[in-house]
Order: C-alpha cells, then sequence, then structure tokens
C-alpha cells in the first residue's frame, strides 16, 4: 500500500511539540532508540516528578500520534523506537534544525 507524503500542516502539527521533535531528531543518529527509558529524549533534564510526568504524556500522547503519522515505528513491549516509514518524509526539516541548534532559541530543540 502506497502512501502519500504528509501533508504541511501533519508535519507542522507533529512538530509542534518539543519532546516530539527530540525524538524525531534523536533517531537521525540512533535508529532504534532502546535502553532504560527511550520515551524521554536524553537531552530533556528532568526532575523525578518531571519525568514521571512526560513519561505518561509521551505514552499516552505523543508516541501515539508520532505513530499514527508514520514517522515512527513503536514497540511498546520492547520500549524501542524506530524510524517509520514515512520518516524520510520529514528528514530535511529534522536535519535543518539539528544542524542549526546553535542559532535557534533553546526551546527549539
Amino acid at each position: 500500500m502506497t502512501h502519500s507524503p504528509p501533508s504541511m500542516d501533519t508535519v507542522l502539527n507533529v512538530l509542534e511539540n518539543q519532546y516530539r521533535r527530540r525524538v524525531l531528531v534523536s533517531l537521525l543518529e540512533h535508529n532504534p532508540l532502546d535502553g532504560d527509558d527511550p520515551q524521554v529524549p536524553s537531552a530533556v533534564e528532568l526532575t523525578e516528578t518531571d519525568l514521571e510526568t512526560v513519561r505518561i504524556h509521551m505514552t499516552h500522547t505523543h508516541l501515539p500520534k508520532l505513530e499514527e503519522s508514520r514517522f515512527i515505528e513503536w514497540d511498546r513491549n520492547a520500549n524501542s523506537i524506530r524510524k517509520g516509514p514515512q520518516f524520510d518524509e520529514i528528514r530535511p526539516l529534522l536535519e535543518l534544525l539539528q544542524n542549526h541548534t546553535d542559532e535557534l532559541p533553546d526551546s527549539w530543540l
């Protein structure tokens, strides 16, 4: 089954959240993301209380949204996230963010 590229609205909707952006940018260099807690991007500095809140949001909101858009494949049982079939459609935007991190506001990535 062939899927059409995501619309710009879909891409911007997915990229509107910092945690989702960080997961996607992390996949540029590490595919799959797995280990103790791949749902929480390593660049995120959190307190224990914040960490639990972020895990809940990642599990119930952010990762399902990324999976639905087909940008990631998420194996809940193996605790693993990998590039999805539509990942390459947003790769140029992710690389742009990654390559210009120093020039962008901290909250962008």
